[in-house]
């Protein structure tokens, strides 16, 4: 590691990879540290969906309307609206396309359109009810060499070579339900076998963005200092010239002539700042996100003087606390025959709900006085039997500790379940009697479940006349713990539509760049569809990039 470099980055996920990788193509000499003994952060352990509407990909598929890039602007004015300002949404829809045909020109990653996966929001205005979502094609990632050793772990466990793709996770989560299941999962499984018999390392989802783009940093020369923390920024003049970091225990000054770019990640793993910023009850425990995530760049940048926003907010979304690890509960929710209620035994939303929003009410029930942390997602056998859940696939038993250790309860009788959990027994009852009519007449009276084509993504086909809504009444009976888990941190360091670290004042302060989760969401309080986060992140690291190659060297670097 040099002492001086034109560019220095911090973070290897999404953000920091993609601004290295843009800085270094412009003809910068850059740096790129990153924290952990790992690459690809967050992206590497995420679903890999990438939201740009009127990308390449999405154009290849024929799912580029007419109007769709005014759409998408209708789409974005309705769901963030004022919270971030009409340039930097609008500049991310316009950049967008550009940032994934420069991944495909400098690394492996391409991409492939999610079919049907709909927008999150799809009858908002300039919603899509088919999508806008793209996922990274699965490739063998022996192009990586050793290197690959150090790729993120993901957050649950898979076998090598057991590549499911979001559109084949659809299908398998049905189980028997349709015959697109098991058809899919017999198609995983024979090309397992194949990727072993030739000593293949396929990669999928975010793992194979991560590896994409770790490839094209090694192809363009950028080193990447592992186990290299940062420390602080150092500011000269007002100005961001470079950072101090921590590695083996030792402190280093690395001096930026251009400037600095934090891709550094939010700070879901920092239990102090959780409880100092977002509404309680919160864990470290419940986030997803990548561990080394302890808001290194939000404390540096707020040092240095930037503004911050959105801080009370995540990327959130129901999860369910299992012993070791937490499960982001996805399909789970949408599948017809179970509920959540909370500590009173009710209903509080649609179950269905895309994930922000479901956590939204979660804790907008917390704020009432009744207890919905944690929430209970109940249902019954005949769900138990149909559907995969949390990996588990039907008719099997879940695993003893989940019993053990509270997350999941069993009982015969509902009645007895709401003893078991704390809930009052009349009340949870009547809430599943109440459901159930619901279910029989397609309707739910209470909160729509069903209404929107994305409630239908995860649902089940073969159940009429609501593909959301099917009865609960076949024992025994169920009840898994739900708490407020998040993907990251919403909230971080103010920026401009170049990505450029902001003042409170609304002056830039020269030198600092943000993207990611170390930067305030360009989605606001909301979540677009599938990719709403990694999306961001590729496309202001690499304005980022762009930004630093036009300016001036710093006089003092």
């Amino acid at each position: 590691m040099k002492d001086t470099y034109d560019v220095v980055v911090v973070g290897a996920g999404g953000a920091g990879m993609s601004a290295a990788l843009a800085a270094a193509h412009r003809g910068l000499d850059t740096l790129l540290v990153e924290k952990s003994a790992y690459f690809g952060g967050s992206t590497a352990r995420s679903g890999g969906g990438v939201w740009i509407p009127g990308n390449y990909a999405l154009r290849a598929a024929g799912q580029v309307d007419d109007g769709d890039a005014e759409a998408a602007r209708r789409y974005l004015d309705s769901i963030v609206g004022e919270v971030v300002p009409k340039v930097r949404r609008d500049t991310y829809l316009a950049r967008g396309p550009e940032v994934l045909d420069f991944l495909r020109e400098t690394t492996p990653l391409r991409f492939s359109w999610v079919p049907e996966y709909a927008d999150y929001l799809p009858e908002s205005p300039g919603g899509r009810a088919r999508g806008r979502s793209v996922e990274p094609v699965p490739m063998d990632a022996r192009f990586l060499g050793r290197e690959l050793e150090r790729l993120h772990p993901p957050y649950t466990k898979a076998p090598a070579n057991l590549i499911v793709t979001q559109a084949d996770f659809r299908k398998i989560s049905l189980g028997l339900r349709t015959v697109r299941g098991p058809i899919t999962m017999a198609k995983v499984l024979v090309k397992r076998l194949v990727a072993i018999a030739l000593g293949r390392r396929m990669v999928a989802m975010g793992n194979a963005i991560a590896v994409s783009m770790r490839k094209g940093l090694a192809d363009a020369g950028v080193p990447v200092e592992y186990e290299t923390a940062l420390e602080e920024l150092l500011v000269e003049d007002g100005r961001v010239v470079g950072v101090v970091v921590e590695r083996s225990g030792e402190r280093h000054e690395v001096r930026a002539r251009r400037g600095v770019v934090l891709g550094s990640g939010g700070f879901e793993h920092s239990q102090e700042l959780r409880e100092k910023f977002l509404p309680q009850p919160t864990s470290t425990d419940w986030s997803t996100a990548a561990p080394s995530n302890t808001g290194a760049g939000l404390l540096a940048g707020t040092a240095a003087g930037a503004a911050t926003d959105l801080l009370d907010d995540a990327w959130w979304g129901p999860t369910i606390p299992l012993p070791g690890r937490a499960w982001f509960c996805l399909a789970e929710r949408n599948l017809p025959g179970s509920i959540i209620v909370n500590s009173a035994g009710r209903r509080f939303m649609n179950e269905a709900l895309p994930y922000v929003e479901a956590t939204h009410a979660i804790y907008e029930g917390e704020a009432t006085g009744v207890s919905h942390v944690p929430a209970w997602m109940v249902f019954d056998q005949t769900y138990r039997n149909r559907y995969l859940f949390a990996g588990v696939p039907g008719r099997q038993p879940f695993p003893g500790r989940w019993y053990k250790e509270g997350v999941v309860v069993r009982a015969d009788s509902l009645a007895e379940l709401a003893k078991k959990v704390g809930v009052p027994a009349e009340a949870l009852g009547a809430t599943v009697e109440r459901f159930n009519g619901f279910a029989r007449s397609g309707v739910d009276e209470d909160f729509g479940r069903g209404e929107s084509a994305y409630d239908k993504y995860y649902s089940d086909p073969t159940v009429k006349p609501n593909c959301s809504l099917a009865p609960i009444e076949k024992g025994p009976f169920y009840a898994v713990k739900i708490v407020p888990g998040d993907l990251g941190t919403k909230g971080g360091l103010v920026t401009d539509e170049r990505a450029r670290v902001l003042r409170e004042d609304g002056s830039v302060i020269p030198g600092l760049y943000a993207a990611g989760n170390a930067s305030s969401a360009v989605m606001g309080r909301t979540y677009p569809g599938p990719g709403g986060t990694i999306g961001p992140a590729i496309v202001f690291g690499y304005l980022a990039a762009e930004d630093l190659a036009a300016r001036v060297e710093s006089p003092t670097a």
